[in-house]
């Protein structure tokens, strides 16, 4: 503890230069665009090293390249979350290439928006999957790099949610359920792995410029079992409507600005803060 207190105090006074996260490996799914991509350029700029996956990994190449253009370290593993050999897959390329993991951020995912009484199985299935069962799946593999008696090292879970899981939101019964099941997990997760010095936390976005808010017009997709998903959000039933009218900042966030909660909880500015959902809405909800 004193060593970390000593690293944040160093921080803060201009004399650790070497970043918030320097030394430490930090595995972020979903980061090869939006606020998985913010999160892995953050990290590495905050001095981690960084395990970038995503479903194509030729994007995820594209993030390493940026960060090793920045002077960082990273690689990139390709693969689907909910693929039962994924855990196993990005463990194993992380403990062979870093061989010890500090941070995990669950950020994979997507919306599959239908009204509740027209949403058929596989559109709840895929959701509750992919934002659940994955989530849990690598935390679960990670289990005997994290859970470390005595060790003094920095180490997180942090679990993406969502406004949707804290209120519920028309047309994501799906999503909502999914993001307010991850805020149990953290917790049962803060509660287990706690007495390990492992932290388990949950940022909860509201409004962020990505692809699952942009105009659904501009035709972004995403292919699930052969189906194509349409993303974002109708926009000409809207019309002259203000987005922002529920944010009292009156304005969207940039993932950057979502990267920086990220970032908060994982690093030892945050080093008593476990089991805590972080909002990051400018103000919604309250």
């Amino acid at each position: 503890m004193a060593d970390r207190l000593a690293q944040v105090a160093g921080h803060l006074s201009g004399a650790y230069p070497r970043g918030l996260l320097a030394g430490e490996v930090a595995i972020i799914t979903g980061a090869s665009q939006g606020i998985g991509r913010s999160v892995a350029l953050l990290f590495a700029k905050e001095g981690a090293k960084v395990v970038v996956t995503d479903l194509e990994e030729k994007k995820a190449q594209l993030v390493v390249d940026e960060i090793k253009l920045a002077g960082g370290d990273a690689i990139a593993v390709g693969g689907d979350v909910s693929a039962d050999d994924f855990p196993e897959k990005v463990i194993t390329a992380t403990i062979q290439k870093y061989g010890k993991i500090n941070h995990i951020v669950n950020n994979a995912g997507f919306t599959y928006d239908r009204m509740l009484h027209t949403t058929p199985d596989d559109a709840w299935d895929i959701i509750i999957r992919v934002h659940v069962r994955a989530p849990f799946r690598l935390i679960r593999a990670a289990a005997p790099y994290l859970r470390i008696k005595g060790s003094t090292e920095n180490r997180s879970i942090i679990n993406v949610s969502s406004t949707s899981g804290l209120h519920g939101n028309v047309g994501q019964a799906n999503y909502a359920a999914a993001k307010a099941a991850v805020i149990g997990l953290t917790k049962t997760i803060t509660k287990e792995w706690g007495p390990f010095g492992v932290r388990a936390n949950t940022v909860a976005f509201g409004f962020v410029q990505t692809r699952l808010t942009a105009a659904k017009e501009s035709g972004a997709s995403i292919e699930i079992d052969g189906k194509k998903v349409a993303l974002g959000i109708p926009q000409a039933a809207g019309k002259g409507v203000n987005p922002y009218a529920h944010i009292p900042l009156g304005r969207s966030a940039t993932p950057d600005e979502a990267a920086g909660g990220v970032l908060f909880l994982a690093s030892p500015l945050a080093s008593f803060v476990s089991g805590h959902t972080l909002e990051v809405t400018g103000g919604a909800g309250i």
